[in-house]
């Protein structure tokens, strides 16, 4: 063993073990004035922003299923007439006829008896009141990454008083804890305030409790039925009830045990009693001390997030408050936001989406409106997704569940727009859905006509299976990409061209090819990537479970008509299967780059002339943009290998977000949370996991080390990344170059390596093989895409030289390098 390495690996490990604790925490030394710089608690069912305040605290709280409307889909009746007749005004070259019959047969406004999908909703706010805490002096408040709880702290009088905060993942409501160190100090009084209507309040068994309902849209009824109470736990001092109103006076200690319920049982069925579940859930917690229950859900936290740990280093301005730090980090070096800003992907992830539960929507689960911002949906033409792209690779596999499930309620409810609108067997879903499952067109003919939102969603589960192995994940789950599978076979029809089997009619999602808002189209680059994936995803698994061996072979001689991918005038890569792009479109959307990032159909190494062509087009779209946009570019630049424009781009994203509520200039609140604006959480987690694979790839047959890192952050180390194949990554580095690596399988299986020629790996003393020829691995195997058709030659990507090496592994076993 390398006695250097050893030395240095340990010094780090104690630099991690000191600063993980100090320094992973959002903190600031004044309350919230607004809900963007609240703090997000959560446990994936419930959740808390918390304000801070002093003299009166607001907690506003969610619940994962209290959403407008009630069971039902929303497929219109009789529209695969007007699917064909747009199909052929495309082919007949009638764009702009075509996008007005999209309009008018999907009208922007719901039409009578269908709707746009159902907004989630708030539950509401615990108002805190302290009527005498005035003037405090040493004001403190945090989120403990580490912990996932929060604290308040502050001095009156004389007197120190401590809030502290969290939803347990294990008991499933909210626990706050208030504390003076003076006895019988604390005085305060507990309302709620919700901006529901024809809301019940009142007391029930010593607590304060809120029921209601959510609302009606678009004729939908409101039928989720919610209640939801506090209850007070107090030490010394008088509790009074006063009707809506409890007030406690002179206690030394006050626990607020807050349990919601509501009447959901699935998307289908609201028979739960919403009441009894609430008292079930505080009935069963209440038997539990506070140091119990907090000691339980720090250690059930801590087994998902301390899997991964990132260390950049250090400097001063870590000492500063969390919005000091975001003002200043454009022009002031702080290596450690950049890690807690991974980590904060991580944290939130962890909290808004927990197996059994809903998926993390547009904001997460945490919301304060009844009319949200795009109603805080299920945006699926990319926010959806772009939510779990760090669960794999960032070691939260089981984040992933309830996107799976929500996946296969879709493949059921889905069987209907595929039926009706297409005649077409299998299953589908356009670009919103929410908790009805809903899989019809929203919003209309120019945005929703893109029957491809199962296409990308159904991506995650073949991904899932390469990370993880699990034959009988799998095998669940293989209906869904069956059914994917089966619904483009029946839907591809030739191009205008004749040439190709092609999607029609569809769009490149929310752009525009023509002015006036032409934007729908036949077999746009993006939908011939993402049947590209659904239809090798299928083969691939129909041969892993053994079946359908002649529904393969049809879905083979249709994935051999499918379009390649073209580079058009401007030597940019094609966003439509016509060379109409524009150097001066600065959409928001670069659908057509779907195949560079999250797919993998284009590599540097393995067609650099598309790798260019995806670079142009980067390049003509320019950086600024909102904030899920620049995190799609971050992991765009790191697939092109630049990892000096992907930290520029997280730069640009960790910019205050401006105080306008809508827009499209990105940026991060003062509470981290990322603006479109206004907020979206997408943003966080495409960053987290653009910094994933700035430090790690797996997607082209090897695991590429370190293949995207930034000048400016020369040192490091990180622990717990995933690759595909199941193989765990610990590596440190020192001049942007790799001096250690710690490899863990938990498959077994070849583990091939790419790193640049600056380094070599050794294991027990001796170099490791050269690798040569295909990997042998099949959680490696790349889908050989058609050779692009290019109309200008572009200027040649610099592909970096690199070594492969291959090493054959055993599962469970762990293999440590050297590195020369």
């Amino acid at each position: 063993m390398n006695i250097k390495y050893l030395i240095f690996s340990s010094v780090l490990l104690l630099l991690w073990k000191f600063s993980s604790s100090q320094e992973l925490k959002l903190n600031y030394d004044k309350e919230a004035t607004n809900w963007n710089e609240a703090l997000p608690l959560g446990n994936g069912r419930i959740g808390a922003m918390v304000y801070g305040g002093v003299s009166q605290e607001e907690i506003q709280l969610n619940e994962e299923t209290i959403w407008a409307g009630r069971p039902g889909n929303n497929v219109p009746k009789g529209k695969y007439s007007d699917i064909v007749k747009i199909r052929q005004l495309l082919v007949e070259g009638r764009n702009r006829e075509a996008q007005e019959l999209s309009n008018l047969a999907f009208p922007r406004a719901a039409p009578a008896g269908l709707d746009y999908g159902m907004p989630y909703q708030t539950f509401g706010s615990l108002m805190l009141g302290f009527p005498t805490h005035r003037n405090p002096v040493q004001y403190q408040r945090e989120l403990d990454l580490n912990k996932a709880i929060t604290t308040v702290s502050y001095q009156v009088d004389g007197v120190n008083y401590r809030r502290e905060m969290f939803t347990s993942l294990v008991d499933s409501l909210l626990l706050i804890r208030i504390t003076a160190d003076r006895a019988k100090s604390i005085s305060m009084d507990l309302n709620w305030k919700s901006p529901h209507q024809n809301i019940g309040l009142g007391i029930n068994n010593g607590a304060l409790f809120l029921r209601g309902k959510g609302s009606t849209v678009d004729s939908k009824e409101g039928q989720v039925a919610f209640y939801g109470f506090v209850y007070p736990q107090v030490k010394g001092g008088q509790v009074n009830h006063h009707g809506e109103q409890i007030t406690i006076k002179g206690a030394d200690e006050v626990i607020l045990y807050v349990s919601i319920g509501t009447n959901f049982k699935n998307y289908k069925d609201l028979s739960i009693d919403p009441e009894r579940k609430a008292t079930r859930i505080f009935e069963k917690a209440k038997g539990i001390s506070y140091t119990k229950a907090l000691e339980q859900h720090v250690r059930k936290y801590q087994q998902f997030f301390h899997r991964v740990k990132l260390d950049l280093g250090s400097n001063a301005q870590a000492n500063k408050t969390t919005d000091v730090r975001i003002r200043e980090f454009a022009t002031n070096f702080d290596p450690q936001l950049v890690a807690l800003y991974f980590q904060f992907g991580r944290y939130l992830l962890i909290s808004s989406s927990q197996p059994g539960g809903q998926p993390a929507n547009l904001q997460g689960i945490w919301n304060a409106k009844l009319s949200p911002p795009w109603d805080s949906k299920y945006t699926i033409n990319i926010n959806t997704e772009m939510n779990y792209w760090p669960a794999e690779v960032g070691n939260l596999s089981e984040m992933h569940e309830p996107l799976f499930s929500m996946l296969k309620d879709l493949a059921v409810t889905g069987q209907e727009s595929a039926r009706e609108m297409y005649h077409a067997r299998g299953w589908n879903a356009h670009h919103n859905t929410d908790l009805w499952r809903i899989t019809g067109v929203v919003d209309g003919g120019f945005y929703g006509m893109w029957p491809m939102g199962g296409a990308w969603l159904s991506q995650h589960i073949w991904q899932h299976y390469l990370y993880k192995g699990n034959k009988q994940f799998l095998k669940d789950y293989y209906h869904v990409l069956k059914g994917a599978a089966l619904f483009y076979l029946d839907v591809l029809t030739k191009d205008p061209s004749g040439k190709w089997l092609v999607v029609s009619p569809s769009i490149s999602p929310e752009n525009s090819y023509e002015t006036g808002s032409v934007g729908v189209s036949a077999g746009t680059t993006m939908d011939n990537q993402l049947v590209f994936d659904v239809f090798n995803n299928f083969i691939r698994a129909s041969y892993v479970v053994d079946s359908d061996g002649a529904l393969r072979d049809s879905v083979k001689r249709s994935l051999e008509q499918l379009p390649p991918m073209q580079v058009g005038q401007h030597g940019q890569l094609q966003e439509w299967l016509k060379d109409l792009d524009r150097k001066n479109d600065r959409h928001r959307h670069i659908s057509h780059l779907y195949g560079l990032f999250p797919s993998g159909q284009i590599s540097p190494f393995r067609d650099p002339a598309l790798a260019q062509a995806a670079k142009n087009s980067l390049i003509y779209r320019g950086d600024k943009s909102t904030g899920w946009s620049m995190g799609w570019k971050v992991n765009w630049w790191a697939r092109l290998l630049d990892g000096n424009q992907s930290y520029k781009l997280i730069k640009d994203q960790l910019s205050p977000a401006p105080e306008e509520q809508q827009g499209q200039n990105g940026g991060t609140y003062p509470n981290l949370l990322d603006a479109h604006p206004p907020f979206q959480i997408d943003g966080n987690f495409g960053c987290t996991s653009g910094i994933a694979e700035m430090l790690v790839q797996s997607y082209d047959g090897s695991i590429f080390l370190l293949p995207a890192w930034p000048d400016e952050l020369p040192n490091g180390e990180v622990k717990g990344l995933v690759t595909r194949g199941g193989f765990i990554i610990d590596m440190s580095w020192k001049n942007r170059k790799l001096t250690g690596l710690k490899v863990s399988s938990t498959l077994g299986g070849n583990c091939r390596i790419r790193m640049t020629n600056k380094s070599r790996l050794y294991l027990k003393g001796k170099p490791l093989k050269q690798a040569h020829g295909k990997n042998p691995n099949p959680f490696f195997d790349v889908d050989e895409i058609k050779k692009p058709l290019i109309k200008t030659q572009n200027s040649s990507f610099e592909v970096p030289e690199t070594t492969l090496y291959d090493l054959s592994t055993v599962k469970g076993k762990i293999y440590e390098f050297v590195v020369k």
